[in-house]
């Protein structure tokens, strides 16, 4: 059996970076972890290749060599995923589809010969058997989740790993809270289920043997969500790191409480983390009770400091849209940005996601226009709002052009490597590296051809003076500014 493995391409928003990665030398953030675990799960009898519609094209010599054709999706891959679908099926070839979007999705879904509703540990290797038999049933459901312990090893040779910025792993699935507008938790559950702390270090192993170097993304959507195996896990995370010579920056998503336990910020300092992507939501405490956002308690911007000062930069993302917002949510919102010296304030329009609480609770108010987009960046609405949508929309766009306007955005920066102690690890080497292969590409475009060159100049001239040995830092964190700011521009001609 011959499987085509097809991630379908994610349009341009604020977390493809794509106007970052050229920088870099990059097609793509991350690959396609769900396929490369799928490709783990199939018998090592078959043969697989992966196609990444985000680092090439898909050719008809890809879909023609293979017998089957399985993709993946999440909701803001929806289109593309429809049209992988209609083009393998015009050729003729069995269509196997699964993934966040096709579990949650009130949609029709494309015509695919077999469909995955959630995860699929138990629900894949069944679908071989009946495969083999000539039994394949169209639908599998997972009639439970399963544990992690179920979770292979992860083909990440299928990857071309040059042409990607960071690697991905995971290590839970599941958070302990209930935010409303969250899918998380009717995926996944609301018991978070870990790996073992040898399955981690084999991942970790695996990746280093492939000569993977530089950051690692923990793609958990919420990290600490399990603290007891967490703090069980990252001692030997550390140990790993420093037998290693700590060739990996580790990035991660946690709750805003992560702030509330120190032990856990150090131990997640010693391990090689130095990002974290936190959901702040919003600076009003009407809207995080709306919300449900109950860990969100406390200075939101005392949490902030507290995580930057263990040496990790925080990212954050923000909502405007709840039913409590005030006229002047938008002036808080960049307030509060500005004063947490945040630089990627991921910042999007509240929708109603599939089969969330906050989906059901408008349904039954009589509010919902239909299904998001995925794209919380786009100016639309799936929901009627209780604030004038005209309103809502150019107090939004006010927000972007304000934090991403370049002297804004590098103040930020500055800022933000001030409360992050520096990192001196030897992941650092590595980063410089890759930041020296950067230089040239960035010096000429934001350097010598940009029409914000000048605020660029200021900046670096700030950065070397103030953190010399941190240009790899300063460097990257320059190419994200100026892929948030193309950005804007784009959505303000649109």
């Amino acid at each position: 059996m011959k499987v085509l493995l097809v991630n379908p391409e994610f349009p341009d928003t604020y977390w493809s970076f794509r106007h970052a990665l050229p920088f870099e030398g990059k097609r793509c953030a991350f690959p396609p972890l769900g396929l490369l675990t799928v490709s783990a799960l199939l018998p090592p009898s078959w043969e697989r290749r992966l196609v990444d519609l985000n680092v090439r094209r898909l050719e008809s010599s890809d879909i023609e060599w293979a017998d089957m054709v399985m993709a993946t999706a999440m909701l803001v891959q929806k289109d593309s995923l429809k049209q992988v679908v209609r083009r393998c099926k015009m050729l003729g070839k069995r269509v196997v589809i699964g993934g966040p979007y096709v579990t949650t999705t009130i949609e029709g879904l494309p015509e695919a010969d077999h469909i995955f509703l959630g995860e699929a540990e138990t629900t894949l290797p069944q679908f071989v058997e009946d495969l083999a038999r000539g039994e394949a049933k169209r639908l599998y459901q997972a009639a439970e989740r399963p544990p992690l312990s179920a979770t292979p090893l992860a083909h990440f040779h299928l990857a071309d790993l040059k042409r990607y910025s960071a690697m991905s792993v995971q290590y839970s699935r599941g958070c302990p809270f209930s935010c409303e507008f969250c899918d998380i938790i009717e995926i996944y559950g609301r018991v978070p289920r870990t790996k073992s702390n040898q399955q981690m270090l084999s991942e970790f192993d695996a990746l280093r043997d492939l000569g993977w170097r530089g950051t690692v993304f923990i793609v958990d959507d919420n990290f600490i969500g399990n603290k007891k195996n967490v703090r069980q896990l990252l001692p030997e995370l550390a140990k790993w790191q420093q037998k290693n010579g700590y060739p990996f920056s580790l990035l991660t998503e946690s709750s805003v409480n992560l702030a509330d336990d120190e032990p856990l910020l150090k131990n997640m300092q010693d391990a090689g983390f130095r990002r974290v992507f936190l959901g702040i939501e919003t600076p009003v405490e009407e809207s995080l009770k709306e919300a449900q956002k109950s860990q969100n308690r406390g200075n939101l911007l005392e949490s902030v400091r507290k995580i930057q000062s263990y040496g990790m930069e925080v990212m954050a993302g923000f909502i405007v849209g709840f039913d409590n917002d005030p006229e002047d949510i938008f002036e808080r919102q960049i307030d509060f940005i500005r004063k947490s010296a945040i630089p990627l304030a991921m910042v999007g329009l509240l929708n109603a996601l599939p089969d969330t609480q906050l989906w059901k609770r408008l349904e039954r108010e009589g509010r919902l226009l239909g299904e998001a987009s995925g794209n919380n960046t786009v100016c639309t609405f799936n929901f009627k709002t209780r604030m004038d949508p005209a309103l809502l929309i150019r107090g939004y766009q006010s927000i972007m052009q304000t934090i991403y306007s370049p002297r804004e955005y590098y103040q930020r920066v500055l800022d933000s490597m001030r409360r992050t102690p520096h990192d001196s690890s030897e992941t650092q080497q590595y980063e410089l590296i890759n930041g020296m292969a950067s230089l040239m590409r960035v010096l000429i475009k934001l350097g010598l051809f940009d029409r914000e060159r000048k605020e660029f100049w200021r900046f670096m001239s700030k950065a070397l003076v103030k953190h010399r040995h941190r240009i790899a830092e300063s460097l990257r964190l320059a190419a994200m500014g100026y892929h948030f700011r193309k950005l804007n521009d784009a959505y303000s001609e649109t």
